[in-house]
């Protein structure tokens, strides 16, 4: 159960990095620092990489959590 519980986290992982990466693709470096629009409105495809962005996170958290909980 541990090495199962591991090898989903790594999945987890790389699919949250891909999501953040996906989702900083237009975002430019002075924005990246406050520079640029201060806020805007997610629409369509954006909102939904957004919401599952967050939805990868708590998975991956929860498994974090779970995977100290058992060692």
């Amino acid at each position: 159960m541990l090495f199962a519980l591991k090898v989903t986290q790594i999945v987890i992982a790389v699919l949250l990095m891909g999501l953040i990466l996906i989702q900083s693709k237009g975002v430019g470096l002075g924005s990246t620092f406050g520079g640029g629009e201060v806020y805007f409105a997610r629409r369509g495809a954006e909102k939904i990489l957004f919401v599952f962005t967050i939805v990868i996170s708590i998975l991956f958290i929860t498994s974090s959590v779970v995977n100290v909980w058992l060692n």
